[in-house]
């Protein structure tokens, strides 16, 4: 017999299979479920005796996908009210971000999701989904957020969409009036600040740049064309940087040791996706990983004052000593 577990598990498969148009991978469902190898092939297996329209096919780099065209999966599925609530939070935090046309297709998406709702369903649901939201703190968030042309997000978005060169007027922080730039548009980087990853144009072979979105003044679609670079992993090109900012020069293994005072606080920080950490003998805490962007690196451990030491790079634990305080009341 299937336990309650098991089968909404296989539901949650059998729609992220349903949602996909090129199919599922077995690397697909390691991923989602944190399983290994054997039990991603199991779980297939499964979903094949329950489904039988399930249909697999190799694909160019040979392996085997997944795909599902039942229309009637549909009817087993139902919308929690803690997924329209994630869905929102979701909306509130990219639009802090200053990614309004991104928000705003978002709310579009809720409510053609809510619009599939049953309406015996929907009074209970946005009953529970209204308490939710109260208890999550989504209805309101302080501080601070970039101020970020809507017309100039869009032209942006346009130009990723399409694979245009850009036009952009760009105000740099050692200039006083902004000069016009034609970039490649590459992708985008969210957080306290937006960024447009792009190629300059006029040196193709130099380094991918990075534009703060608040700092373009204006920004105009160009009718040429480019070709992002097949190999071009946006994840792994962010992954090389602390925060946004890249310097190969600077780029290298990075080594932290906090303090058996913070170490706790720190193992509850993701640092940087590839960091390892090291528990020590007298409850300090190593932290390595590689990448560049030492002044991003420098404002952080500020934050820590004296209950980190940088161990390596050099240039890195001469940026910050002189600033490592005793007298900050909490930790990050």
């Amino acid at each position: 017999r299937m336990s309650f577990a098991k089968a909404e598990q296989l539901l949650e498969l059998a729609a992220m299979t349903a949602a996909s148009h090129s199919g599922l991978t077995l690397d697909d469902v390691k991923e989602r479920f944190a399983c290994s190898h054997r039990t991603a092939q199991r779980m297939f297996g499964v979903l094949e005796r329950h489904f039988p329209d399930i249909t697999t096919a190799i694909d160019d780099e040979k392996r085997k996908r997944w795909r599902f065209a039942g229309g009637h999966l549909r009817d087993l599925l139902t919308l929690e009210a803690e997924e329209i609530a994630a869905l929102d939070l979701a909306i509130t935090e990219i639009a802090h971000t200053g990614s309004d046309p991104e928000a705003r297709a978002l709310r579009r998406l809720s409510d053609k999701v809510r619009a599939l709702v049953p309406r015996t369903r929907k009074a209970r649901l946005e009953t529970d989904h209204e308490a939710l939201l109260e208890a999550m703190g989504v209805l309101a968030r302080p501080g601070p957020r970039p101020r970020i042309d809507e017309a100039i997000s869009e032209i942006v978005l346009e130009a990723l969409k399409a694979c245009r060169v850009l036009e952009i007027d760009y105000r740099s922080p050692t200039a006083h009036e902004p000069t016009t730039r034609r970039v490649a548009p590459y992708g985008i980087l969210t957080g306290a600040r937006r960024y447009l990853v792009a190629l300059p144009v006029a040196d193709p072979i130099g380094p991918i740049r990075t534009y703060r979105l608040d700092a373009v003044a204006a920004a105009r679609l160009c009718e040429e064309g480019f070709v992002r670079p097949e190999d071009f992993d946006l994840q792994a090109w962010a992954n090389r940087a602390f925060g946004v900012f890249q310097n190969d020069a600077e780029f290298g293994e990075i080594v932290w040791r906090f303090t058996p005072a913070a170490a706790e606080r720190a193992r509850g920080y993701v640092f940087h996706p590839d960091q390892k950490q090291e528990d020590q003998p007298d409850g300090s805490l190593i932290v390595r990983f590689s990448a560049s962007g030492q002044l991003e690196m420098a404002w952080h451990l500020y934050t820590w004052g004296d209950k980190v030491e940088v161990i390596s790079p050099p240039t890195l634990k001469a940026m910050i000593e002189g600033h490592r305080r005793s007298d900050f009341a909490s930790l990050p």
